[in-house]
């Protein structure tokens, strides 16, 4: 199991950090939402909740609650620049169908 992050994401990530003068790392969950079933939910990890799965790159932790890690397990999060939009991107595995605006996603058949 593991949720990893890329380069990108990773400076993304410490200049967050360092502007908030705070913070371990990105925290990863998910919850029910949008036409596909589930969305991507992030925050700063400041401490680390009992039950959470802690991925370590560098001197930045990812952690993902446990009820979300079946959903993640695999992913790659990345931070790309298109044009004017900045955004975080998912490259997860579990996904078998999104929702055509990407703000949702749904796992399984």
């Amino acid at each position: 199991m593991a949720v990893s992050l890329t380069d990108n994401a990773i400076a993304h990530i410490r200049r967050q950090l360092e502007k908030r003068g705070k913070g371990r790392g990105l925290r990863l969950g998910v919850r029910r939402n949008g036409c596909s079933g589930w969305s991507y939910e992030l925050d700063y990890v400041d401490e680390i909740n009992e039950g959470e799965q802690v991925f370590e790159q560098g001197d930045l932790v990812v952690a993902v609650p446990a009820d979300a890690l079946p959903l993640v397990d695999g992913t790659e999060v990345d931070y790309i620049s298109e044009g004017l939009n900045q955004m975080f991107q998912f490259r997860n595995p579990n996904v078998s169908d999104e929702c055509g605006c990407g703000e949702s996603f749904a796992v399984g058949s």
